[in-house]
């Protein structure tokens, strides 16, 4: 931090306060997040291992619990959303920041990205056929589960990378990374 400011010292004297990189792009990426693929893919599979974990714990205790299929799927999106979250809300705490202030940054970063992982995730399992029906112990359970992960990611990874392009969404976890 001591370096940042003495940067920020330099650049405020006389005629220093116009000085400008040679690449201009360069310049442009202090003030606007950057909004690479890989930041938008790695945020979402931060994302997809939250709502992974939530996913298959809201189908085991769903089945352990003798749940219908409706009941079952609520509880692991709720799981989904509640791992999400917390895996966010684990690394912003990290930083030193208090809980109220993690938990709105939680919120803000992955709502969208959980919602629309969710929607992909589950849509994806309702219209494949017997997916619905599948037991822990078939093979068609892991294959479809795996199957609309995947796709989720596919369709999540634009959206998080348009929210960080836009300073929102994960781009909003990374100032309490540094």
């Amino acid at each position: 931090m001591g370096a940042v400011m003495r940067h920020e010292a330099h650049t405020g004297h006389g005629h220093h306060h116009t000085h400008q990189h040679a690449d201009h792009g360069h310049q442009e990426h202090h003030h606007t997040p950057a909004a690479s693929w890989s930041m938008a893919a790695q945020a979402t599979l931060h994302c997809l291992t939250g709502c992974a974990i939530g996913e298959v714990l809201g189908m085991i205790l769903g089945t352990a619990f003798g749940w219908g299929n409706l009941p079952t799927m609520l509880l692991a999106i709720a799981l989904a959303f509640f791992f999400g979250y917390s895996l966010t809300l684990r690394g912003v705490l990290r930083a030193g920041v208090d809980f109220r202030t993690a938990f709105r940054v939680a919120l803000a970063a992955d709502t969208l990205s959980i919602a629309v992982m969710e929607l992909i995730d589950n849509g994806v399992i309702l219209i494949w056929p017997s997916a619905m029906d599948a037991m822990l112990s078939d093979a068609l359970f892991w294959i479809s589960l795996a199957v609309s992960l995947v796709i989720a990611f596919l369709v999540t990874t634009p959206v998080n990378k348009w929210t960080i392009g836009r300073g929102k969404g994960h781009a909003v976890v990374h100032q309490y990374h540094h």
